[in-house]
């Protein structure tokens, strides 16, 4: 009723706002000092906000760090955890039944040894299974299973490299 308020019709909405020809005009100079206070409060803003971004990444490291009391904990863990290996390496060092380098070559050289055997039967066998399987009229699974022959790869048993 007194004017101050004005109103706009867009289609089934009504917008209302003050009515600015009430309003003194300001002249050049009022509006370029009111530039200057907005980039100044701008400027003053990104200032802010980069300060606290960096506040809340330096937050974030100091909550994910350990405390001074979860750290005297850790520290006492890896303690009793050194002191048990130092132990252990000790009982290791002073043993006395350590294996000598001669009898460390003896089982190697039997380990190859027996290598080369299973290397060489299974060879043989394999052949032999072959030969009889080229007249045999069924597969060699069926074949495998009436002989009742178990193969290492039925055990998953590989031979060592």
């Amino acid at each position: 009723q007194q004017g101050r308020v004005r109103e706009k019709v867009y289609g089934k909405q009504k917008i209302y706002f003050a009515d600015q020809e009430q309003l003194p005009a300001a002249s050049d100079a009022e509006l370029r000092g009111l530039d200057g206070q907005i980039a100044a409060r701008s400027a003053e803003l990104q200032a802010l906000q980069q300060s606290c971004r960096h506040m809340e990444a330096e937050l974030k490291d100091l909550n994910s760090s350990m405390t001074t009391p979860e750290m005297s904990r850790e520290i006492e863990a890896l303690r009793k955890d050194c002191a048990s290996y130092t132990e252990k390496l000790e009982r290791i060092k002073s043993a006395t039944n350590h294996v000598t380098p001669e009898e460390k070559e003896k089982v190697c050289r039997e380990q190859q040894l027996f290598h080369r055997e299973w290397r060489r039967r299974k060879r043989m066998a394999t052949e032999l299974l072959d030969a009889i399987l080229e007249g045999y009229p069924k597969s060699k699974k069926q074949f495998f299973e009436e002989v009742g022959i178990e193969t290492d790869e039925d055990h998953g048993v590989a031979l060592p490299a």
